[in-house]
């Protein structure tokens, strides 16, 4: 077997196990592709040199300067006096919501990035919500996907733009222009927002949303665990014998004793002390099981604590952000008890409560928890950036008078950009030092701002790329997908292009998808002979066209965890609309992009 067949083979098998990885969630993405970097380098596949060189990709700079410059654009309450300037526009009725959300949205989420629109407008949402006889889940599925329709309006619009020009640029070819897409992506926002203002009411569930005041009756189910006392008054009764019984928002699903589930049937089954209870319970039953004496959470039993559980004490949902520090830590190791002075009651994922020992669990992007504590701890929590308010907009301070340099920041990187003065590589940096030192943001902040882990999976993918195309993968996989499909001309290969994009982004992240199907792309175009521009655009709008999971985008994630949504509730709306923007898609890329330019 000669050396490079060998390093074929290591290449295949390593898309395969990444995109598995990837899929079944063993690893976080970025170590997963850091993975897949470090076995190029080891195996010989990709030199020392080939494997520096990634390094000097210019998308990457792009889109960690993109981040700052969002930061302070959010730092300076630019993206807040919008949120806020939503809840005057909205009105009381579902679609004059909707459209005011589009309406500042869509040219926010064309400028910067996704995640903080998305962040500052769901709290204004929830509380128009409970102002108003408006349904939340009504408008937090079309917020994130309005994000989303932004995002291809511009070049700097989403990262996987910026991850296909980066690819085009190291081909050679002439960059992307910074409204170049933007005649296709107005073609798809008009669509996509008319889809939404005619289905939505009837494709979206009409529910009431998590962060429901305290005490009001929601239908967020939260499993907790509680520990019986020494001196309570629960010893030695059953159930029935007990207040627990009249708790009609809480039931015990499980008792530990020992270390050991009790088969005994719990109709029949004493209380001892020590008993560990599992409870699945809403907020109120929650409140109700807090004043029973004798009853303490798990956490409070664990820590001695007393006061701390006492009133004046109240209780709120929140949600851990993107950006979290909090992420992929346990609440064991984060210590929030002696850190901040409240309780972690209890976690809630992906529609599901987390089930026993969540305390030793790992906290992903996304997660729901119920937090108990002083309403001063509760305030010092929500100060940081880690975990964010499901119950109310945030009241953090704004540096509002640097609100004009933000501004000038994203505008100078559309300006010099669009008129090609600079490369967006180096105005963007400048712009991020530019709102750095002129303190929109300080250092720790920016630093702050960009998220690592991204930026880690990408240069992994990237190397990934190169490798595919260095050991002819990529051609190989190319030739396979136009034996199968090239016959039938290059608009019909370009509709199976776009329309696998979209199906692996429902699965794994977009950025993920951009880098493993535009070499391919590439390839594709070379075996037909025709120009690969089109091509990349279908990878960039096909990436994009992510409505059908919570999975790939980060704003489907996010609202998915505050808005209460099951996960069927995605496919039903998103499936309809990616099916139609891979039409829209497929009909008018050849005409901006023809396959032979003029």
């Amino acid at each position: 077997m000669s050396v490079h067949t060998l390093h074929l083979i290591i290449v295949f098998c390593l898309v395969v196990a990444v995109f598995t990885a990837f899929l079944r969630e063993w690893l976080s993405p970025d170590l997963v592709a850091l993975s897949a970097m470090g076995v190029l380098l080891v195996s010989g596949v990709l030199t020392a040199d080939e494997t520096l060189s990634i390094f000097s990709n210019s998308a990457p700079v792009v889109i960690s300067c993109m981040f700052v410059l969002s930061a302070g654009l959010e730092r300076t309450g630019v993206i807040d006096s919008l949120a806020r300037i939503f809840t005057r526009m909205a009105g009381t009725t579902e679609r004059r919501a909707a459209l005011a959300l589009a309406a500042l949205t869509l040219p926010l989420s064309a400028l910067t990035n996704h995640m903080p629109v998305v962040v500052v407008f769901v709290p204004m949402v929830l509380a128009l919500a409970r102002s108003t006889n408006l349904r939340a889940s009504r408008l937090l599925i079309p917020l994130s996907y309005f994000s989303i329709f932004g995002g291809t309006i511009t070049l700097i619009g989403t990262s996987t733009n910026l991850l296909v020009d980066g690819i085009v640029r190291r081909r050679g070819l002439a960059p992307f222009g910074m409204f170049e897409i933007t005649p296709l992506g107005i073609i798809f926002t008009v669509v996509g927002v008319g889809y939404l203002l005619a289905f939505a009411r009837y494709l979206l569930p009409k529910r009431e949303t998590l962060a429901a005041l305290i005490g009001a009756e929601i239908p967020r189910q939260f499993l907790t665990q509680a520990v019986i006392s020494k001196a309570s008054p629960l010893v030695g009764k059953t159930i029935a014998e007990t207040p627990l019984s009249r708790l009609r928002e809480a039931q015990i699903i499980t008792v530990v004793r020992g270390g050991e589930h009790l088969e005994t049937p719990l109709s029949s089954l004493r209380f001892a002390a020590g008993d560990q209870l599992l409870i699945e319970s809403s907020i109120a039953g929650v409140k109700g099981i807090k004043e029973m004496s004798g009853l303490v959470f798990q956490s409070e039993a664990d820590l001695g604590l007393e006061a701390i559980g006492e009133p004046p004490s109240i209780l709120m949902e929140g949600i851990l952000g993107n950006r979290s520090t909090f992420l992929g830590k346990t609440l064991h190791e984060l210590n929030f008890e002696q850190r901040y002075g409240v309780l972690i009651l209890a976690v809630h994922r992906q529609g599901e409560n987390l089930r026993e020992h969540f305390q030793d669990v790992e906290l992903t992007f996304g997660d729901t928890l119920l937090v108990q504590g002083p309403p001063e701890a509760i305030h010092r929590l929500m100060q940081e950036r880690d975990f964010l308010s499901l119950t109310e907009p945030t009241q953090r301070a704004f540096r509002r008078h640097k609100a004009p340099l933000a501004i000038l920041g994203i505008l100078s990187v559309i300006v010099f950009a669009a008129f090609h003065v600079l490369p967006i590589a180096a105005v963007a940096l400048v712009a991020a030092i530019f709102v750095v030192l002129t303190r929109c943001l300080d250092i720790e902040e920016a630093r702050g701002a960009i998220q690592w882990r991204i930026l880690y999976m990408i240069f992994g993918m990237l190397a990934l790329g190169a490798a595919m195309e260095k050991t002819g993968a990529a051609h190989l996989i190319a030739s396979g997908v136009t034996g199968a499909v090239g016959h039938f001309g290059p608009r019909v290969t370009l509709s199976v292009i776009y329309l696998l994009a979209t199906l692996l982004t429902e699965l794994i992240s977009n950025n993920a998808v951009a880098l493993l199907i535009t070499p391919i792309a590439f390839e594709i175009a070379a075996t037909l002979g025709v120009d690969a521009r089109p091509f990349a655009v279908a990878v960039m709008f096909g990436c994009a066209a992510s409505f059908a999971t919570p999975i790939g985008h980060q704003t489907n994630t996010y609202v998915f965890g505050a808005g209460g949504y099951r996960f069927a509730d995605f496919p039903k709306i998103g499936v309809p609309l990616n099916v139609i923007l891979w039409i829209v898609g497929s009909i008018f890329i050849p005409i901006f992009w023809p396959f032979v330019p003029k």
